[in-house]
């Protein structure tokens, strides 16, 4: 794919930005529980984690439905949602890459699966929400990738053109779903492989 004329790159967030660690959320939560991935799994897989990405439930009310479908109780519920955001840590030299494709003159955006709440969090927490040009969130639509609907507003809002953009997500199935639209895509496993993939593409810093 060389040549291609990239003008913008899109990041997803979780795991691409800030680390996203279910079974490490699920033991600080409720320590050394026998089967933590079955418990992640009825956590971060249920309805309720994906009603409350898409935007349709507050964390107050997938607080209520934790304890009323699995059983928890309000301090479970507390220290869940505590554990989901402190855990969220910036992931090494991710923020570097944004600023240095940024500064390089290229369109930076946002594309992620993400609740209001941990939105809010990021932005008070840490600096980076800002270098995005345009940010499409989850929650903010009601929809979750790889939906193409997510991806085609994300181009329509910021009047993009998919040829001319390359998205970083660490989800295979995410990253199916931005080529069935006209992106290029790249499998993020860390900020160096993807820098050296961006280049590939015909990225210049």
């Amino acid at each position: 794919m060389q040549n291609t004329v990239i003008k913008n790159v899109i990041f997803d967030v979780g795991n691409v930005i800030v680390r996203w660690a279910p079974l490490e959320i699920i033991r600080l939560t409720f320590g050394n529980v026998e089967q933590p991935e079955a418990l992640a799994k009825k956590v971060f897989m249920s309805d309720i984690w994906l009603d409350l990405n898409r935007g349709f439930l507050s964390e107050i009310e997938a607080k209520h439905r934790y304890q009323l479908e699995l059983d928890f109780t309000s301090q479970d519920c507390d220290r869940l949602f505590y554990y989901v955001k402190q855990s969220l840590i910036e992931l090494h030299g991710s923020v570097d890459l944004i600023k240095k494709v940024k500064a390089a003159g290229y369109g930076v955006y946002a594309l992620t699966d993400n609740v209001v709440e941990i939105v809010d969090f990021l932005k008070a927490e840490y600096d980076f929400w800002p270098l995005f040009d345009g940010a499409t969130v989850s929650a903010d639509l009601g929809l979750l990738k790889p939906q193409p609907e997510i991806y085609h507003s994300l181009l329509n809002s910021n009047q993009l053109i998919a040829e001319q953009c390359v998205f970083l997500d660490d989800m295979p199935h995410n990253i199916t779903g931005a080529k069935s639209v006209g992106m290029h895509a790249i499998q993020f496993l860390s900020a160096e492989q993807a820098e050296e993939e961006l280049i590939d593409l015909g990225l210049r810093f």
